[in-house]
């Protein structure tokens, strides 16, 4: 996937305009990339649209101007863009109750060390790989970025409408 460029990212003010039609378009988007793994996990798959947009919330929040600050946005985000073969997403640990919250966390620790998050085709798996920095020993991230590198079968299962969510279609585990 072409990384993005500051060329690629709509003016401040302009972005102020189209906004509200641009962050619809990405929520809708985003939508069909989301699936859900339990009731507390959840994948976001990313693609060049989705990071756009990431990088322009990230500009506009933090009111960044200086075309150098913008390019450390942008190598931020393109770090994430998948490269050929390969699925990148947000995995999100979605906890809404703060009286457990604590708890889950607890349980969730290690989730992003060793083979804990897979995509299941058929009779092969393939484990997601986490970026490093999103937790340490004591304390996990509800955010974290992982990638998959399915092999040439398991993209064919994941295009073949006929299986998708049947017995031998793609699936997720943890």
């Amino acid at each position: 996937m072409r990384p993005l460029t500051q060329a690629d990212l709509i003016p401040y003010a302009d972005y102020e305009r189209q906004r509200e039609e641009f962050r619809s378009r990405i929520i809708a988007l985003k939508q069909r990339r989301r699936i859900s793994v339990g009731p507390l996990i959840t994948l976001v798959f990313e693609n060049r649209e989705t990071l756009k947009f990431q990088t322009q919330e990230m500009i506009r929040v933090e009111r960044i101007f200086d075309p150098a600050k913008v390019q450390e946005e942008l190598d931020v985000y393109n770090a994430l863009l998948p490269s050929g073969g390969e699925l990148s997403a947000t995995l999100l640990i979605e906890i809404t109750d703060e009286a457990r919250m604590q708890h889950w966390l607890d349980t969730f620790m290690g989730l992003d060390h060793g083979q804990k998050v897979a995509i299941v085709a058929g009779n092969e798996r393939v484990f997601g790989e986490f970026e490093g920095g999103h937790s340490h020993e004591t304390k996990i991230s509800a955010v974290h970025f992982v990638r998959f590198r399915p092999t040439a079968s398991m993209k064919a299962a994941f295009a073949d409408l006929r299986v998708a969510g049947g017995d031998h279609g793609p699936s997720w585990r943890l």
